[in-house]
């Protein structure tokens, strides 16, 4: 499959589930937004650039930092972004702009920002590299980028490892698990140091929680990048998959709930003074 042909329909799964991408089940998305700011230190008056911001957890996270400065996001999704402006408009927000623009062509001027992010979308390109220098380019010298992924031994285990292995054996082809090269804190140095970026460091947390069960777990599935994957069965073997998984997830479930395991790396690094 094409880059373009593959892009498409990432773009038409975001669109799709945008309007459950903000729900209960998926609130890690919401709180590891809210550790990024920390972590930059941010001054209170800087340009920040969100890229694959999506209905935009990490623009309003860093716009209630800056109240003298700016966010920008940017999103391939029209479902996303509508979402996001939704949010910021309920919040009464002003200083959050969101573009619908495909972040492997940003389109903005070399060192236009004092600070770009990306939270849970470089691994959405094959070349991750080109991407993540892309992205640095359009931050000023001195500038912060900073990414965050999944971390390998802490997404959605086992929950996530159990309905791949059910998808298996009812004949869906699994992907290549391109998100595993940033999975682990030396390989996001790695790609930090491959994209021409200074004194990478990493700061792993872990933003799980307990679900009410396993009907919880299937909102995770059905409103996240998953609906992808399940989606490729018929309506019959669907409802049987279903069925069928979220027994066998039930099983895990203790008297605090379904534990939702979500480990996430921060990682940041400076764009060098040219």
């Amino acid at each position: 499959m094409q880059e373009s042909q593959r892009r498409a329909i990432l773009r038409e799964t975001f669109n799709t589930i945008a309007d459950g991408y903000d729900g209960g089940a998926l609130r890690f998305f919401a709180s590891s937004a809210q550790g990024m700011g920390a972590l930059l230190e941010l001054r209170g008056d800087e340009t920040v650039l969100d890229v694959a911001c999506g209905t935009g957890h990490a623009s309003v996270a860093l716009a209630r930092l800056l109240p003298r400065g700016r966010v920008t996001g940017v999103d391939f999704s029209a479902g996303m972004l509508d979402q996001a402006r939704k949010k910021t408009t309920a919040l009464g927000l002003s200083n959050v702009e969101f573009i619908e623009r495909d972040m492997t062509a940003l389109g903005f001027p070399s060192a236009t920002f004092d600070v770009a992010v990306c939270a849970f979308g470089l691994f959405f390109v094959e070349d991750m590299r080109t991407q993540l220098a892309h992205i640095a380019s359009v931050v000023k010298p001195g500038g912060t980028v900073m990414v965050t992924s999944y971390h390998e031994d802490h997404y959605f285990h086992p929950l996530r490892e159990l309905m791949l292995a059910r998808l298996e054996r009812n004949g869906v082809a699994i992907p290549p698990q391109t998100w595993k090269n940033i999975g682990n804190e030396r390989a996001c140095v790695a790609m930090f140091d491959a994209a021409g970026l200074a004194n990478p460091r990493v700061e792993a947390r872990n933003v799980g929680y307990f679900l009410d069960g396993a009907e919880r777990w299937w909102d995770v599935v059905w409103n996240a990048g998953f609906r992808r994957l399940v989606s490729q069965l018929s309506p019959a073997e669907l409802d049987r998959f279903k069925q069928e998984h979220l027994r066998e997830i039930e099983v895990l479930r203790t008297k605090d709930g379904l534990w939702l395991d979500v480990g996430v790396l921060c990682t940041l690094a400076t764009r060098p003074a040219q």
